[in-house]
């Protein structure tokens, strides 16, 4: 297949671009001209982009496909600004698609900090309002807490008796039963409650998901599908959208495990890290130390400055963290952890600095999300060149909370792109989608302006911080392919790279800042075929 792009502001690096390229069997073969362009064309088809600015195929460097799928069937509980609001729409949420009595109802990213009325978490007694005949179970923005009524609770054989879940809660209320919250493992024990898909139904969930992906200029992703109680179904599901030519994302998986068995019958399995091709591969392990700053799980050092009782929770302990990184690492996969508060991002390094020999981090270990730092903390990241997979959209939710969670003290070193991109970490973007939404215009607004999708604060929050233009779009092609180990295939418009890019309504290198949010894209391409079109 040959294709030539032409009349277009191509992206190429910082104030350097080109005006056409060349497509051949989905690679680039020319950049430059429009006139060398069609020189060399021979005769194929010509795409006139009519002056528009064409940037690399974004790579989002962590999210949840499936789960993007899933909750694009589901109820989205995202909009919801009340407790009366969302009791309300579960109720007409069942009606509308006639669930009979005994069937789950789930409901995904709700944030009890947008609740007008009572900025609370839900409890069983709030959502045995929604239903007594339906199990039902709400799962927060971050899905590091959920909340479930009274009948899912049963079903689930969770009760006073049920015993504690390592890295994990079961909130109780003053009587010692239950609350219907539960907290980072816990929430496996709700899983019984969902039924399993076939292969067929997964696939559907993950071409419904890639579509809406591409649409934000999307073509490479780094998900975090595969866990230990789904790794060969999902990748069943992925390899049959591959067979068919379906897939219209390149996906290079984060595999995650919680324990050592898990770690050890994958590995077993004759799973290898980088196995497969560009469209499908497997990629690094991935772990989780901490939760979330929103639910007050994300571990932190001292107590959170708004909830002095508790420092967060730890999903391992050292051993078993220790365990699970160097089995990983002798059977040569590199591991991305998540790790959100400044505890749980200094038992990360220290992990790690057990394993990277004298900084040579040659299996690109990595932290998801490392928010909360100080400069101790990312000169230990840049020591031992430990990558940090970041999600600035984040800042729309979390600019209200932090320094109340942590204090301005170590709020202004957290969230710090900036710092990283000077002190050369390897950054790369992603935006965790579902948790927050996909749209990469948006993720960008916020790495740069420090600003939530409102625009405030004017001035940011904590400005210096900010990403330069060049850097934040970088950051989220060519550093996200670092992290795949794709530097020399994707992430750069160049010949001999992948033909993966997006075209913009607009050109981001000549708006305002604030603008940036509102850019549209009117076309993703794919190995030089077009996937989306606006």
């Amino acid at each position: 297949m040959k294709r030539a792009f032409i009349n277009g502001k191509f992206y190429i690096s910082a104030r350097q671009f080109a005006q056409a390229v060349l497509v051949e069997d989905g690679v680039f073969t020319l950049v430059g001209t429009t006139d060398d362009v069609k020189a060399a064309s021979g005769g194929c088809e010509l795409v006139d982009l009519k002056g528009r600015t064409v940037l690399p195929g974004f790579n989002d460097s962590h999210m949840h496909l499936y789960k993007i799928g899933v909750t694009l069937a589901s109820w989205d509980m995202f909009d919801c600004t009340s407790i009366a609001q969302c009791i309300r729409e579960g109720r007409e949420y069942i009606a509308k698609n006639n669930i009979p009595p005994g069937r789950l109802v789930a409901g995904y990213r709700w944030n009890q900090d947008y609740f007008t009325d009572e900025p609370r978490i839900f409890t069983r007694h709030d959502l045995d309002l929604i239903s007594t005949e339906h199990p039902v179970i709400v799962y927060r923005a971050c899905v590091h807490l959920a909340s479930c009524n009274s009948l899912a609770l049963k079903m689930a054989g969770i009760n006073a008796a049920t015993p504690d879940v390592p890295g994990g809660e079961i909130l109780k209320d003053e009587s010692g039963k239950p609350n219907g919250i539960l907290t980072e493992y816990a929430l496996a024990l709700l899983d019984v409650l969902t039924p399993k898909p076939t292969t067929e139904e997964m696939a559907a969930t993950l071409k419904s998901a890639m579509k809406y992906v591409n649409s934000f200029g999307i073509t490479s992703i780094q998900p975090n599908d595969i866990r230990n109680e789904n790794a060969q179904a999902i990748l069943d599901a992925y390899n049959a959208l591959n067979k068919r030519g379906e897939a219209t994302l390149r996906v290079h998986h984060q595999c995650c495990f919680t324990n050592i068995s898990g770690l050890k019958a994958f590995i077993a399995a004759g799973h290898k890290m980088g196995a497969g091709d560009d469209m499908h591969k497997i990629g690094p392990i991935k772990m989780f130390i901490d939760g979330s700053l929103g639910a007050y799980t994300a571990a932190l050092r001292s107590p959170y400055e708004d909830n002095p009782g508790i420092r967060g929770v730890y999903c391992m302990t050292v051993d078993e963290l220790d365990e699970m990184v160097q089995t990983a690492h002798n059977a040569g996969f590199g591991c991305v952890i998540h790790a959100i508060g400044d505890g749980g991002i200094d038992r990360v390094l220290a992990s790690y600095e057990k394993v990277i020999d004298q900084g040579q981090n040659l299996l690109r270990h990595g932290i998801i999300h490392c928010q909360i730092t100080d400069m101790p903390l990312l000169e230990r990241v840049q020591k031992s060149d430990v990558l940090a997979h970041v999600q600035p959209i984040f800042l729309n939710y979390d600019i209200e909370i932090t320094e109340k969670r942590v204090g301005k003290h170590l709020a202004q070193t957290s969230y710090a792109f900036n710092t990283m991109s000077k002190m050369g970490i390897h950054v790369s973007y992603g935006t965790d989608a579902p948790v927050e939404d996909a749209c990469t215009m948006q993720n960008l607004h916020c790495a740069i302006n420090r600003q939530d999708l409102d625009g405030n604060p004017p001035e940011g929050f904590f400005p210096d911080e900010g990403a330069s233009l060049a850097d934040a779009i970088d950051n989220y092609t060519a550093g996200s392919a670092y992290a795949s180990f794709d530097e020399k295939r994707k992430g750069r418009i160049t010949p001999g790279f992948l033909a993966d890019m997006c075209v913009l309504n607009t050109d981001i290198f000549a708006v305002d800042p604030a603008e940036i949010r509102f850019i549209k894209i009117d076309m993703t391409v794919l190995g030089g075929e077009t996937v989306y079109s606006r």
